[in-house]
Order: C-alpha cells, then structure tokens, then sequence
C-alpha cells in the first residue's frame, strides 16, 4: 500500500495524506521520520529547507530527495549571488550592483532615476523586492532591509537594480543537471490589491499559457535562459537537479532575468501541474536517476486560472484561526488548494491558519473559461476577513 506524508501539512493534505507535526526547517526530525517510516521518495516543497541543506542530509544519509543541493539552491537564496551568476556567464538580466554597506548603498542610490528596484539578498518570503517610484520610496526599503532590519538576515546585503518595463512571466523546466526538460509558462500577480497595486505578497493568482507565448519564444527562454543557466552551475561546481524556476521580464523580442527559485513555486505551480499530461512521479524519479533525457514529458493544451484567497491584511498583520465554510459546495471541475488552512476541533471544519489561505483552480478550453468558472466558485467559500483580487486574468481583449 502506497502512502503519503506531508510536513507539517495543513487541513487539505489531511485529507489525501498523513500530516506529520515537523516543521519544514526541523530538517534533523525529518531525516528521522523519513527513515522510521521507510519514505522511498521526498519531495521538498519550500525554499528554507533547501537553502538549509535538506537534500545534501538526505543523500548522505542514502535516500531519495527531489530538490537542488544548498550550494545550488543559491540560486534563490542569495540575490547577489545570482545576478553574480547571471552576469559572469551572460545570461541577460537588469543592471545592477550590490553591496553590504547601508552608507554606499545609499550614496548609490541617490544617483540613479526612478523607478529602481530595491532587493534583500537572503530569503525573504516574497517580502524582500520593492519596486520603488522615487528616490524617497527606494531610501524607505533601503532602510528597512539594512538599518532596521525588518527582514533580518536576509537584509545584510542588497541588491540594487534597474526597473525593467515589459511582461512578466513565470518560466519552469525539469533538470537533472544536464537534460534541460521546460514545462508550461505562467503569468502571476505579485501585488495584493486589483490593478497591481499595493505591496508585493507572495503571489495573489495565475493563469497558464500567456496568451503571447509562441514557439519562438519558447525556444529564446530555453537556449538563452534556462540551459544556460543549468550549465553554469555546472561550470561553477554546483550541480543543479530539480525545478527550475525563472521569473522573466518580457519586452516585445527582449527578456531578462529577474529572479530564479530553485523550486515549484506558487501559486504558479498550481495552475502548471493541472495542464501536466505526464505522471509527475515518474518525471521526479528520472530527474533523481539523471535519466531525463529518456522521458518525454508532455502538458495538456488546456487554460488553467488560479485566484488566491487571502486574509485580511496579508502581506501585513492579519489573524487567524476563523472557520472556512463552502469547501464542499464547488462544482465538480473546480480544484482547491490549501495553503494556510488548518484542522478545527470538531471533525471536518476547516479553519484558518495563514495570510494565503486557498487558491481556487479551473481549466478551460480559454482562459477566459478557465476564469469565469473560478470566479462562479468563489463567492461559495466564506470565511471572515476573506479577501481576493477581482482581476486575475483578465486579459486585455477581455476588458
């Protein structure tokens, strides 16, 4: 019999899986776990443990573990290490500098025009990036990240570069360190309030394909971007395996990098795997068994949308522990799935736990399909403080 674990899980993995109470940075623990309960394969989901050096405890310990290594995880940990990367090895990316003094920071600052991106090196939940539109703006992030240090650690050295205008996208691929395998490209909202307003949040929808994906495009990510990228890290002694991700910036035949992760992230991956024909098991297996070039991966032609529901005050301070009500009464081809949910004291209530609480998903012949069908669903989910963008999706020619 087949079974699935989850650290520390939440109230929907309770429901398909058996939610262990480790947290995901308790990597000690979870090397245990995975031993007495004789785990053939663990997949790591959250950034933390990878850039703590989950993966390289697992292999020494000789079991099986989806995910890049610390050493190559810090690609998404450390900022300056990677435009370092980008910019040793030309893979295109904004103009920047980075520095480890609050007072150079600042004096570099004053100099350049707005808008100006201002970035914490370590990792930062989503939280670390401002994108400022004056010189005023950029000091306040500035401050924030390397004086009072709000971010903590992940402060002590920033990124400072130039805003790149354009389309953002979300580009994925399967890699075993030499087989470069790209997945479907999605489109996501970063802001937390309709018309891409507010503070930057850790993502509040997507929807998967960009209606200006096309082959030429695709084939400029994968030989520009992402096969050299893994190559690089290769040349540089850190092997990457896994998922990898590139959050690009598109002007009309320009793309540039604006960040890698080193994992599936959300709420982009909930709108990539729906469309993902092939069984992901498999796929995960080729890449740990560097046999990925002998797999044919392939995705369904299908629109999917996905719109997060938040609680009030997300990214900010919100509270939790409220009941979640309409989880049952959505249509059959409507996908929920649970972020920071947790179990209620009686059997079956849901409350709860985080400030993304749910994302509901839909595919479709279209997007706009795929979009009407989440938005006909989410007025059925209830819970107080419930708060989700009306625009996810809405394209241009839907207007």
């Amino acid at each position: 019999m087949k079974e699935i674990f989850v650290a520390p899980g939440n109230a929907g993995t309770a429901q398909i899986a058996r939610n262990l109470d480790i947290a995901a940075t308790d990597i000690e623990a979870l090397s245990k776990a995975a031993r007495e309960n004789q785990i053939n394969l663990t997949v790591v989901g959250p950034e933390v443990p990878l850039a703590s050096g989950i993966v390289d405890q697992f292999q020494k310990l000789g079991m099986a573990i989806f995910g890049p290594t610390r050493a190559a995880a810090e690609i998404e940990s450390s900022k300056v290490f990677s435009k370092g990367l980008m910019q040793k090895h030309g893979i295109p990316c904004a103009q920047s500098a980075s520095f480890a003094d609050y007072n150079t920071a600042r004096d570099y600052l004053q100099q350049q025009k707005p808008p100006i991106v201002v970035k914490a090196d370590g990792l930062a939940a989503g939280k670390g990036v401002v994108v400022a539109e004056s010189i005023p703006e950029a000091l306040d992030a500035l401050i924030s990240f390397m004086d009072t240090r709000t971010l903590g650690d992940a402060g002590n050295r920033i990124v400072i570069e130039e805003y790149l205008p354009g389309r953002e996208m979300s580009a994925f691929a399967f890699t075993d360190g030499k087989t470069v395998v790209p997945m479907v490209p999605a489109c996501d909202y970063k802001r937390v309030f309709d018309g891409n307003k507010g503070p930057n949040t850790g993502g509040m929808g997507s929807y998967s394909p960009p209606p200006f994906y096309n082959p030429a495009l695709a084939k400029t990510v994968q030989d520009k971007i992402m096969l050299p990228t893994v190559r690089a890290m290769a040349q540089e002694g850190r092997p990457y395996k896994g998922v990898l991700y590139g959050g690009l910036m598109i002007n009309n035949n320009d793309i540039k990098v604006l960040e890698f992760n080193a994992r599936f992230g959300d709420p982009e991956t909930q709108v990539v795997l729906p469309r993902l024909k092939t069984d992901l098991v498999e796929i995960i297996e080729a890449v740990i068994e560097e046999r990925l070039s002998k797999m044919k991966v392939e995705f369904y032609d299908d629109a999917c949308v996905g719109v997060v529901l938040a609680s009030s005050g997300y990214p900010g301070s919100y509270r939790t522990g409220f009941p979640i009500t309409g989880l049952n009464d959505l249509d059959k081809d409507v996908m929920v799935f649970h972020a920071g949910t947790k179990t209620g004291a009686t059997p079956g209530e849901v409350l709860t736990g985080g400030g993304r609480v749910l994302t509901v998903v839909a595919r479709g012949k279209t997007i706009a399909e795929a979009r009407h069908k989440v938005y006909d669903n989410l007025p059925k989910i209830r819970f107080d403080g419930c708060y989700y963008r009306k625009d996810i999706a809405l394209l241009d020619k839907e207007s």
